[in-house]
């Protein structure tokens, strides 16, 4: 993922046609794990970005809306980029990045309106750009908003720059401070729906969508570093969410290899962990490293996600046992729901990450990938 020049800059979007400006200022951030998420059907998914953010994609990673270099009737980005690429402030990089930020913070954007594909409840940019400039009408993004989509505005890569606005910014946090500002992600949520009872909005608990696809990058991880051989995890929640999936698609035979918890706060992780969980910085993506050297396999988890692993925020039991709690209390402080199904790993971001790992091409991989369709029917993804 490119990053900014030392200590990073506040930026704004500029089109690459007339360089009118497309954004509020904005400060980059990792790539979210479910940017591309698409979950459930007719769900009510909220926005992807916090504002004043974006997140980069670079193209080996893309799997986000195709970007055609000419669109019919509207100038052609490419005859324009090198135009402006040179001019002051800009910078490199953007040509071949996707980048994503919230709807809110476009500016000077119109929709296209012959663009307006989608499902049912919005857009889903499979038209390509849908969004243009309003002042030269070259189309530079597209809005996505459909249902069981993650609602965001993807520039188009040929089509807007990057220009630092003002000095370089503060360097990102220290781990230390970003793992005390962060806040957990619950691991289970209410989701919205449409199609209810009476045939409008409806509500129930189910495992958090962040978590499904948080579980299927790191899931990709953990069998690409297996080499087919069977793995454990840590009792408890993380044995909820990977251990069922590990023992589907693993092998038994020959011993195990064991993974544990690791990252800031925690004791170091013991030598004889042949694989780490750790967390990646939410500004850099960076994956967290121990101090000393090992040769443990490091696993990327999203911060938020991590921290509920790590230090498990407390929570009443879903079906308390009679007379543990009065029932005054119980009213005043309901039981914490729970979903009505196993952790299930969401298939679509396992298969991407996968695919991108060394070692997919091993045939035993390959197996996995090709009977995907049946490990969901089955519930296990």
């Amino acid at each position: 993922m490119p990053s900014f020049p030392a200590g990073g800059y506040v930026i704004v979007f500029v089109c690459a046609g007339c360089g009118a400006e497309l954004t509020a200022p904005l400060s980059q951030v990792a790539l979210p794990a479910h940017a591309h998420q698409t979950y459930g059907n007719g769900v009510q998914l909220p926005v992807l970005m916090e504002p004043g953010t974006f997140a980069v994609e670079s193209e080996s990673e893309s799997w986000g809306p195709s970007w055609p270099s000419r669109e019919k009737g509207a100038p052609d980005a490419a005859d324009v980029i090198s135009t402006h690429a040179s001019a002051d402030g800009l910078l490199p990089g953007d040509v071949t990045d996707s980048f994503v930020i919230a709807p809110g913070d476009t500016r000077g954007t119109v929709l296209i309106p012959e663009k307006s594909s989608g499902h049912c409840c919005g857009l889903d940019g499979a038209d390509g750009p849908n969004m243009a400039c309003e002042a030269c009408g070259l189309p530079v993004a597209s809005r996505i908003d459909d249902c069981s989509l993650w609602q965001a505005v993807w520039l188009a890569p040929n089509a807007v720059h990057r220009q630092a606005v003002g000095d370089p910014g503060p360097t990102p946090l220290p781990w230390a401070d970003a793992t005390a500002t962060a806040v957990g992600t619950p691991p289970y949520e209410p989701i919205t729906s449409w199609g209810g009872p009476g045939f409008g909005l409806y509500h129930w608990w189910s495992w958090s969508p962040r978590w499904e696809a948080a579980a299927g990058r790191a899931l990709a991880h953990l069998l690409a570093a297996s080499g087919g051989r069977s793995v454990s995890v840590p009792h408890g929640l993380t044995a909820d969410v990977f251990q069922r999936a590990l023992d589907a698609l693993l092998s038994t035979d020959g011993p195990t290899l064991h993974a544990a918890l690791a990252g800031p706060d925690l004791p170091a992780p013991d030598t004889d962990a042949d694989l780490l969980l750790v967390p990646e910085h939410p500004q850099t993506g960076e994956t967290w490293a121990p101090a000393r050297d090992t040769s443990a396999y490091l696993v990327p988890l999203p911060l938020g996600v991590w921290l509920w692993l790590a230090f498990p925020e407390p929570h009443l039991p879903a079906d308390p046992p009679p007379q543990v709690l009065p029932v005054e209390l119980l009213r005043d402080d309901p039981p914490s729901p729970r979903p009505g199904h196993l952790f299930r790993i969401d298939a679509g971001v396992f298969r991407h990450t996968l695919l991108r790992l060394p070692t997919a091409c091993d045939p035993w991989l390959r197996e996995v990938l090709e009977n995907l369709p049946t490990y969901v029917r089955t519930g296990l993804f």
